[in-house]
C-alpha cells in the first residue's frame, strides 16, 4: 500500500515535465508500400512505411531492378519520391523503362560524397512530404560503406518513424543491423542470354547482316559514317532469375524469386 502511494506521489510531481514516460504507447497499423513485385508483395506486402528497408547483394543481383520497380509504382500513384545517388550511377534510359515518373522524383547526384549522401538524405527525412526515398549505395566500395557508424542509422531511423515515408538503402552488404526494419538479400541466381542470331538484326546498325543466301551465315559490310555508341551487356541479356532472402526480421515468409526482363532488341 505503501509503495503505490508513493509510486502516485511520484507519478503527480513528475507529470508536467515528463507526462509521455507515463502514457502508453498505441501502435501504429502496419503500413507498406507495394515494391511493384508480385512476388515480393505475396512474401512481405511491400515495403514498411515510417521504416527502413535494406536491399543488400553483390553486382548484378537485382538490387537496382528492385528499387526501379518501387519507384515507378510509387510515381504512378501519385506519391513523391527521392533518389540520392551517391556515385551518379542512376541511368535514366532503365528508369523511363521502368515506368517512372520523373515529374514525382527528386534526384540528388553526389558525385561519390558519401558525406554528402548522408547529409541530403538527413535533409530530406527531416522535410517530409515523400512517400518514397532512396539512399543508393550499392556502388560505393564495401568496406567504406562498413565503417558507417551506426549512429547515422539510429538517427535516419528515428527521423522517418511516424511518418508515411519508406526509406530504401541500397548496400552492397549488410550494414545498417538492427535500425533496418526490413532487410533483403539479392542473388542472381541464373543469367539468361540469348543465342547470337537473335541479337543481329538486318542492316541495323551497319556492322552485321544475316546473308540468307549464303546458307544464314554472318557477313561483314561497310560500317556507318557515324559510329553508334557501344551496347551494354545488359541491351543484349534476356533476363536473369533473382532470388530474395529475408534477413530481418527472421520470422517472416520464405524467399520470394521473380525474373525481369529486358528486351533484346537493336535499334
Amino acid at each position: 500500500m505503501n509503495a503505490a502511494a508513493t509510486k502516485r506521489e511520484v507519478e503527480l510531481a513528475l507529470v508536467d515535465r515528463v507526462a509521455d514516460v507515463f502514457t502508453q504507447r498505441v501502435e501504429r497499423s502496419h503500413e507498406t508500400l507495394s515494391s511493384g513485385v508480385a512476388e515480393v508483395d505475396l512474401c512481405w506486402q511491400g515495403f514498411p512505411r515510417g521504416a527502413i528497408t535494406e536491399i543488400h547483394g553483390a553486382a548484378s543481383a537485382g538490387r537496382i531492378s528492385l528499387l526501379l520497380s518501387a519507384l515507378a509504382f510509387a510515381t504512378t500513384h501519385d506519391e513523391s519520391c527521392a533518389l540520392i545517388d551517391c556515385n551518379d550511377t542512376f541511368d535514366v534510359f532503365s528508369a523511363a523503362a521502368a515506368g517512372i515518373d520523373f515529374n514525382k522524383l527528386l534526384w540528388v547526384r553526389c558525385s561519390s560524397k558519401l558525406e554528402a549522401a548522408f547529409k541530403s538524405a538527413d535533409l530530406l527525412l527531416h522535410g517530409g512530404g515523400f512517400g518514397v526515398i532512396a539512399l543508393n549505395l550499392a556502388d560505393a566500395p564495401a568496406g567504406t560503406v562498413r565503417r558507417i557508424v551506426s549512429s547515422w542509422w539510429f538517427r535516419f531511423r528515428r527521423a522517418v518513424e511516424n511518418t508515411p515515408t519508406a526509406l530504401i538503402v541500397l548496400t552492397p552488404r549488410a550494414v545498417v543491423r538492427s535500425s533496418a526494419a526490413l532487410v533483403l538479400e539479392l542473388k542472381n541466381e541464373e543469367t539468361v542470354w540469348p543465342s547470337t542470331l537473335s541479337c543481329i538484326s538486318r542492316n541495323s546498325y551497319g556492322t552485321f547482316t544475316i546473308n540468307n543466301e549464303a546458307g544464314g551465315q554472318l557477313s561483314l559490310i561497310r560500317p556507318p559514317a557515324s559510329k553508334p555508341s557501344p551496347q551494354t551487356h545488359s541491351h543484349y541479356l534476356h533476363s536473369i532469375k533473382i532470388r530474395i532472402d529475408c534477413q530481418r526480421p527472421v520470422s517472416h515468409g520464405p524467399c520470394a524469386k521473380f525474373q525481369p526482363h529486358v528486351a533484346c532488341e537493336i535499334r
